[in-house]
């Protein structure tokens, strides 16, 4: 990874860390910090060379880093992420799920690195999917099946227990929608 990326990541992990500390509110920290790196990283990414999907992935896994050090709630916070990353990137559409996939992918993968629950991640992830859904004109079980279908794919690569514990997080309706699994990202996990 460059410097560059680096920086990014650290950047967005001390902010999370003192918005946290100083609200006490893992959600509206997580939610407002990461919105705020990302507009004013995606208004710049012309200028520093940085793609938006990258910008998602510098602050996702920087927050997930901050989250971690002060041993915050993965749920609160990923919900938070999500929401964030999809009112800072203001994306709608179609565009808005493969931001949403590509935002719970990168959660995940980064939660299973630092040592934390992917499951109460890939939960998380869902529940900011469906709430900002209806922000980003899409529908809540299309948001819910691309956190889904991110967190899979990304527990998937970390490996079958990750893989396990994502699918049975993700199996139980979240914020009362039910999560329509796609076969190929169920059957993709099963390894």
């Amino acid at each position: 990874m460059n410097t560059k990326h680096e920086g990014m990541i650290e950047t967005a992990q001390d902010k999370i860390v003192a918005a946290i500390k100083g609200t006490g509110n893992i959600v509206h920290a997580t939610v407002d910090t990461v919105a705020g790196l990302l507009a004013t990283t995606i208004k710049d990414t012309g200028k520093v060379g940085t793609s938006v999907t990258d910008a998602i992935a510098n602050v996702a896994s920087g927050a997930v880093r901050g989250v971690m050090q002060v041993g915050g709630d993965l749920t609160q916070a990923a919900k938070g992420i999500m929401l964030g990353v999809l009112r800072g990137t203001k994306e709608t559409g179609s565009a808005v799920l493969d931001t949403i996939s590509h935002t719970a992918h990168v959660a995940v993968r980064d939660t299973a690195q630092v040592g934390g629950d992917v499951g109460a991640a890939a939960t998380g992830l869902v529940a900011g999917a469906i709430e900002g859904a209806k922000e980003m004109g899409v529908s809540a079980e299309d948001a819910a099946a691309a956190a889904a279908e991110g967190a899979l794919k990304a527990a998937g690569q970390v490996g079958s227990t990750a893989a396990d514990a994502v699918r049975k997080a993700v199996a139980k309706p979240i914020s009362g929608v039910k999560v329509p699994l796609k076969a190929p990202a169920l059957a993709a996990s099963n390894h």
